[in-house]
């Protein structure tokens, strides 16, 4: 097939999949829902982060038990007169990241807050990558992701317009899966001293 029209079908299918995860009652059993569909899709579709060889010997996707503790409801503090950050996205050169929020209820859980960017260029989005004291150990080297919502990964806000920020459906950036793909990674100030034992871990882990 056309490898665009297959990113295009990829895109379709996790906007769908946190569709449905935002329309569920039940977070665990919706966490239940995205974690077997995202699995599915490494296994089977064309635009896997896995390369076509690994896919027949893959273990599946291994997670930390589902948390409650760990999914919050969090006021966003504005930011303003901030620098952008950069980081690399390969064949695409530097890709501009723009702090305009920061979180506000994550601190007693996690031991600080984080940064939300907005990917700057055509379409933009939000985004929140972290790293944390399990990278390298039990979860990627490199941090994962929790919303991006360029590629549809968004938990949704409440009524009140606080933002859903459940880290149990922290994943792995697709660089986590094969040296084929370049992922830009958690600026210094999304990196936390404290583990976040929720979410994607390694394989080996």
């Amino acid at each position: 097939m056309n490898p665009l029209v297959d990113l295009w079908d990829w895109r379709r299918r996790v906007s769908e999949l946190y569709y449905t995860v935002r329309g569920a009652s039940d977070p665990a059993a919706a966490w239940a829902v995205w974690r077997a569909e995202r699995e599915r899709m490494f296994r089977s579709h064309p635009q896997s982060p896995l390369d076509p060889e690994a896919r027949a010997a893959f273990p599946g996707l291994r997670f930390f038990p589902y948390d409650p503790a760990l999914r919050r409801v969090v006021a966003l503090q504005n930011l303003a007169s901030t620098c952008d950050d950069e980081a690399a996205a390969g064949e695409d050169g530097v890709l501009r990241l723009r702090p305009f929020a920061r979180t506000a209820g994550l601190a007693a859980a996690l031991g600080a807050e984080l940064t939300i960017y907005w990917i700057m260029g055509y379409g933009g989005g939000a985004f929140l990558p972290f790293g944390d004291a399990t990278n390298g150990q039990e979860t990627f080297g490199g941090g994962r992701y929790l919303i991006d919502t360029l590629k549809g990964a968004d938990l949704g806000t409440t009524r009140d317009g606080r933002v859903v920020l459940d880290f149990n459906f922290a994943y792995g950036p697709s660089c986590a899966y094969s040296p084929r793909w370049v992922c830009p990674l958690p600026p210094p100030a999304n990196r936390l001293a404290a583990p976040v034992r929720a979410g994607e871990r390694v394989a080996s882990a």
